[in-house]
């Protein structure tokens, strides 16, 4: 093929674009021939890797499926040799059990036997029984027409129907009974009162023996010695300038008279007398009394009096081993060391009726701590009674159930005076304890005007019951003998007696401790030879 340029340029361009179509077209087919032979050899590629896929999944399945095989084999043989036991040890039991029911067997038999023979026994002695009642039932006919006979018999002798001689019979045992039953009731109480009594004064003895406190009681002084009679003027001052300061800075009466060499301080609150006793010793050794000088005074003895008071307290608290206690409780203990009951001194009443009521309460294997808490708190009230309305015990209570003591303690406070009934063993021995304190010689100092009215009451309440002769009220009022008349009275009915003149005092009287009733019956018999 020719092409001639100068001819025309048309089909030139037209030549030179269908040869580069021809040469795009030859790359692209070359192209998607290679990548047509690629993509043939990634699938027969990925078809050969396929087939080994499956080939190795085929051996793992055999190798699964023999393995799974096996252990079905090994599981079902394991299972069989299982039932195999089993069966075995079944077998073993049924024989055992056959063996036993064999061994039964054999005994219900000898035992059939045996009660063969026991029924033909049983039957002997039934047909010999039936003939001895039948005998039995003739006598007692018999029997029953004689003591028929015999006892109309008596009536027709005695004159008495059967009715009446059942009565006095009656009568007679009543009696009889009556008489042993008295003594029965007499005997029992004796013994009871005998072993009550030893085990009471076993446990007292033990409880005061662990505790000894002492014996003498302080009271507190009133009064204020003074060097030389003209310390009286300079104690009242230019127109009772300085016995008016006393007086309004302790709150304490001050009383001169005529008692030589003596002033005396007069005021309901023991602390404030205390007070007014230091502040006035002080002055009257110092010799500067001037208001100045009595305000210093009386403050800084305000400050001792108040420590020794909370001194005194955590003593009380410390000697008794109690715990922990609210401060204000310290305090007010603290304030009973200068308040006397009787003469005797009220914190030492108290911690002396702790420990004998932590003894008490040892004895008994009740808490010895709960006991001694009880026993200390017992009066608190009296702390301030001159100051609160109501009586101690009252305002004891209210005390302990502010600062949340154990309600062991408040029943203690409530029922020491038996103003209520005691609900626990704690209160029970505070009250013993109380009573153990008050009623030992020395504790406490008692007007002649009151121990002869007590003495008094005692005979007239012994005289008041019918039967009694005379009676005597001994040994300071904690004994009283009791006559009675041996013709109005029998040896039984003096314990009624007894027991009616304790109820009676107990009723009617007041008194620390105990008292005891004697009652003594005495028949005489009088001759006169000539």
């Amino acid at each position: 093929m020719i092409f001639s340029v100068e001819g025309s340029s048309i089909p030139l361009i037209i030549l030179s674009v269908l040869l580069a179509v021809f040469i795009i077209s030859t790359i692209l087919g070359v192209i998607y021939y290679l990548k047509v032979k690629k993509s043939h050899e990634n699938i027969a590629f990925s078809v050969e890797k396929a087939e080994k896929i499956v080939e190795e999944a085929k051996l793992q399945g055999e190798r699964e499926k023999a393995k799974l095989i096996q252990d079905g084999k090994n599981e079902v043989n394991a299972y069989r040799e299982q039932a195999d036991a089993e069966i075995k040890e079944r077998k073993q039991q049924v024989v055992d059990q056959e063996t036993k029911l064999d061994a039964r067997e054999d005994s219900l038999d000898r035992r059939s036997i045996n009660l063969d023979r026991r029924e033909e026994i049983l039957n002997d002695k039934e047909t010999k029984l039936d003939a001895r009642k039948d005998e039995l039932d003739a006598q007692i006919s018999k029997v029953e027409d004689t003591l028929k006979k015999q006892e109309d018999k008596l009536q027709e002798i005695a004159e008495m129907s059967k009715e009446e001689a059942a009565n006095i019979i009656m009568t007679e045992v009543r009696q009889n009974m009556a008489q042993e039953v008295a003594q029965y009731i007499k005997d029992e109480e004796e013994k009871a009162k005998l072993e009550v009594k030893n085990k009471a004064k076993n446990i007292l003895a033990l409880a005061i023996q662990k505790y000894s406190g002492e014996t003498a009681s302080e009271t507190t002084v009133s009064t204020v010695s003074l060097p030389v009679e003209e310390m009286k003027g300079r104690i009242i001052g230019r127109e009772g300038r300085n016995i008016r300061t006393i007086e309004s800075l302790t709150g304490v009466d001050l009383i001169i008279d005529d008692t030589p060499e003596a002033v005396v301080l007069s005021s309901f609150d023991p602390v404030r007398r205390e007070v007014a006793k230091k502040a006035l010793e002080i002055l009257v050794s110092d010799g500067r009394i001037h208001p100045g000088r009595i305000e210093e005074v009386v403050e800084r003895c305000r400050n001792e009096v108040e420590m020794d008071i909370r001194e005194k307290g955590e003593e009380a608290v410390f000697e008794t081993g109690i715990g922990k206690i609210h401060p204000d409780l310290v305090r007010l203990l603290g304030r009973l060391h200068y308040r006397t009951s009787y003469g005797q001194n009220v914190l030492k009443h108290s911690v002396e009726t702790a420990m004998l009521a932590g003894k008490l309460a040892s004895e008994i294997g009740e808490n010895e701590i709960l006991a001694r808490r009880a026993g200390l708190l017992h009066d608190i009230g009296k702390a301030v009674d001159h100051e609160v309305e109501g009586s101690h015990v009252e305002i004891g209570v209210e005390l302990a159930t502010k600062y949340h003591e154990p309600k062991e303690v408040i029943d203690a406070i409530a029922s020491h005076h038996e103003d209520v009934a005691p609900k626990s063993v704690i209160a029970v021995l505070v009250a013993a304890a109380d009573a153990l304190s008050s009623a030992r010689p020395g504790a406490r100092s008692d007007s002649v005007e009151n121990y002869a009215k007590r003495l008094e009451s005692l005979e007239q309440i012994s005289n008041s019951v019918k039967g009694v002769q005379s009676s005597f009220a001994i040994q300071a009022g904690r004994e009283v003998r009791v006559i009675v008349n041996p013709e109005e009275v029998d040896d039984l009915s003096t314990i009624t007696i007894a027991r009616q003149i304790k109820e009676e005092i107990e009723n009617k009287l007041s008194y620390p401790g105990t008292i005891k009733v004697t009652v003594i019956r005495e028949t005489r018999a009088i001759d006169v030879a000539k």
